[in-house]
């Protein structure tokens, strides 16, 4: 059963800074110690979250924070999908909202922000890899900002004694049709159901 949505909090997002790295760590360490929403299993430092900021704007991607009230309610970012060359204009996405505003708008206002910034950057496609196919909230989220599911990775991860699934979801950033971001012409797509 699922609770009903309270309204919306006015939450400002902005880009991440390391002095936010502290509130950061703080909600993501709910995530860790109570949830499969992450395979971590050790809580990462104040300096490790600070570390793996740099690295991500060091990137050029965008890590942002949902803040109210001078309060860091939720984050997100943007990493690489995978090493490899052809995999450059594909991001993956990482979100995680403080568990006492869930449903209140934080989370949807994170990633609309996110998925804006991607394709501004020129961005293609972005996956989310979501752990624990009961994450229902988070493939709730994503399907609502056009995410399609496009599997499920069955018992990969054992978190608290349990086989943990990943769910795979992916949506298309921006217009297909615009030139890459190397000035190359983008190549047609191939046709894919509901897209």
């Amino acid at each position: 059963m699922t609770m009903p949505s309270q309204s919306p909090l006015p939450v400002l997002v902005r880009p991440a800074t390391p002095q936010d790295m502290d509130q950061v760590q703080s909600i993501y360490a709910y995530y860790v110690t109570r949830t499969a929403a992450s395979f971590e299993e050790e809580v990462p430092s104040v300096a490790e979250m600070r570390r793996r900021r740099d690295e991500v704007v060091a990137r050029n991607l965008p890590y942002l924070v949902a803040v109210e009230d001078g309060e860091v309610l939720g984050y997100t970012y943007a990493g690489p999908w995978r090493p490899r060359s052809a995999y450059r204009y594909t991001v993956e996405d990482s979100i995680y909202v403080a568990p006492f505003v869930q449903r209140r708008g934080v989370g949807k206002a994170l990633l609309g922000a996110l998925i804006d910034c991607c394709a501004d950057l020129g961005y293609r496609r972005m996956i989310a890899v979501i752990g624990d196919s009961a994450n229902q909230g988070s493939i709730g989220l994503h399907r609502s900002l056009g995410f399609r599911q496009e599997g499920v990775l069955r018992g990969v991860g054992l978190k608290f004694g349990r086989w943990v699934d990943v769910v795979i979801m992916h949506r298309v950033l921006g217009d297909d049709t615009r030139p890459l971001p190397d000035g190359v012409a983008a190549p047609p797509l191939p046709k894919f159901e509901e897209f």
